[in-house]
């Protein structure tokens, strides 16, 4: 069984001149001498480096406290969440499905053996409580493939106790300085050796920086060239946009597999984003097929999302009821319903992220990025084409909106009121997009649609939630309990609803004023 843990720490360059005293770091009390162990650890990776292109690391490592099989993801500078598992002669499961969006269908191999001895040290406080963990490791890398290449050197590093101060590791960064000691320039161990054992040491300074996701090389489809660096043209903003959806994707895959709170909705916010990709811009042969594909991963996404939200609005509106209008145990078989949907839809949503469909989902958004089907449209500058393509989906916004506050309240206008949502999030999107070439404009419609999107959602999460308290009803009413309570909330989701209708006309009414440059 895998379990993370947050590790910030810092790496320093070392003369193997030692320590200096560290005493004399504010708050420490004493530097406890832990001794000698010996590390030995292989790192993994594809043969194109996928893992070392996204600063992740996968290795096995024998010896110290920890053995085993370490997986580490980039949270922030010098700030990494670790994931473990014991230790195995073969890459544990639940590891390999936390790369596998990197992956693919890559195999991993090992790339570098690092073998290292780590003279330990404690910085404790007067209470005696642990306050960060400073080594002096002496390294030997050996490069697994291609020439194999060697290399030595001894760095130290500071690590931070868990639940510790980050502003402490700022006074032992002030001492080690003082005394001469510098920032090592690699960022890891595993950066270091890389680029120390590269084939070609004169050019190699860094880990490689290949794609993180690079697809294989494909034959490139025939289109204008295109400004490299900053967005010039509508073709560079839409690529840059789906190029930071893609990553997203890829970066929220592990959360999302791990049930990292908020995870699922920002995965299934890059899939609409990017199914807001501009037809105008982007060949649609190519982008069709794609935009079902992404529509079911955003379909699949929200059975879990969905729960999610559900959940937390019945918790809510059960925590708000006074106690002479609970009857019977509403609470307990709230949660309990909620814990087994979210199992059912957790487990449902792990299995499509390593489905075949999903994974060929991934590499066609890379060859996509690698080789654009661009139409002549895109080459233009991007004012014209983007907001030409806002307008359109304002078009349709405005006619959805006019058909559902036509209909009288019911079945029929609730479904008008959710297909106007929907496109409320796409043309918000399309304006995120459209924002770096647009600027103000595209932000002000972001923010109108986000506040037209929360009204039209309150208004959907209130037909979802009564429709699952006359579920929940119907089976504590079977079960021999009261059915009081869940008519007491499902009339008040009733007239929260009847709110959220009352304020439509007046809040579309205050959008359409602002829309009216986008219109005109």
């Amino acid at each position: 069984m895998a379990d993370t843990k947050r590790e910030t720490e810092r790496k320093y360059e070392s003369d193997d001149s030692g320590l200096p005293d560290l005493t004399r770091v504010p708050g420490v009390a004493t530097v406890l001498d832990k001794g000698v162990m010996s590390l030995d650890a292989t790192y993994h990776d594809t043969a194109d480096a996928r893992l070392a292109a996204s600063s992740v690391t996968l290795r096995r490592r024998t010896g110290g406290s920890d053995a085993g099989w370490h997986l580490k993801f980039p949270v922030a500078p010098g700030v990494r969440d670790e994931i473990r598992a014991p230790l195995s002669d073969t890459l544990p499961d639940e590891l390999a499905a936390l790369v596998r969006s990197r992956v693919r269908d890559h195999a991993l191999l090992p790339v570098v053996r690092l073998r290292s001895d780590r003279d330990v040290r404690h910085l404790v406080d007067a209470d005696g409580r642990l306050l960060a963990e400073v080594s002096v490791d002496t390294v030997h890398a050996e490069r697994l493939t291609g020439t194999g290449g060697t290399a030595r050197w001894t760095e130290i590093e500071v690590e931070l106790a868990d639940d510790g101060d980050p502003a402490f590791l700022d006074k032992v960064d002030k001492r080690l300085r003082k005394a001469g000691v510098r920032p090592s320039a690699s960022a890891s161990k595993l950066a270091r050796a890389l680029a120390a054992t590269a084939p070609d040491t004169t050019t190699a300074t860094t880990a490689p920086r290949t794609p993180a996701t690079a697809p294989e090389a494909a034959p490139k489809r025939k289109h204008r060239s295109r400004p490299a660096g900053k967005p010039v043209t509508a073709g560079d903003h839409v690529l840059a946009y789906v190029r930071a959806q893609r990553d997203a994707l890829v970066e929220l895959d592990p959360a999302v597999r791990q049930d990292v709170p908020d995870s699922v909705h920002r995965m299934r916010v890059a899939t609409r984003r990017l199914r807001s990709t501009f037809r105008a811009v982007l060949a649609r042969e190519a982008t069709d097929p794609l935009g079902a594909d992404l529509k079911w991963l955003a379909a699949e996404l929200g059975l879990d999302r969905d729960q999610e939200v559900l959940a937390e609005r019945l918790r809510s509106s059960l925590a708000d009821l006074p106690d002479a209008l609970v009857a019977g145990p509403v609470g307990h078989r709230l949660t309990t319903w909620a814990e087994a949907r979210h199992a059912g839809a957790h487990g449902r949503l792990t299995g499509i992220l390593d489905s075949r469909r999903y994974l060929t989902l991934l590499d066609t958004l890379d060859a996509l990025l690698a080789d654009p089907p661009l139409r002549k449209k895109a080459e233009a500058k991007p004012e014209k084409a983007l907001t030409k393509a806002v307008r359109k989906d304002l078009g349709k916004l405005t006619g959805l909106v006019t058909r559902a506050l036509d209909l009288p309240p019911g079945t029929d206008r609730d479904v008008a009121l959710h297909e106007a949502r929907k496109k409320t999030k796409r043309t918000r999107y399309a304006a995120e997009a459209a924002a770096p070439a647009l600027g103000k404009p595209a932000d002000g419609l972001v923010k109108d649609m986000k506040a037209l999107q929360g009204l039209l959602g309150d208004h959907q999460d209130s037909v979802m939630a009564r429709r699952t308290l006359r579920e929940l009803a119907a089976v504590a009413h079977a079960a021999g309990e009261s059915a009081f309570t869940y008519g007491v909330l499902h009339a008040r989701e009733e007239h929260r609803a009847e709110r959220a209708e009352a304020a439509l006309p007046e809040a579309w009414t205050s959008v359409t004023e602002d829309l009216r440059p986008w219109t005109t």
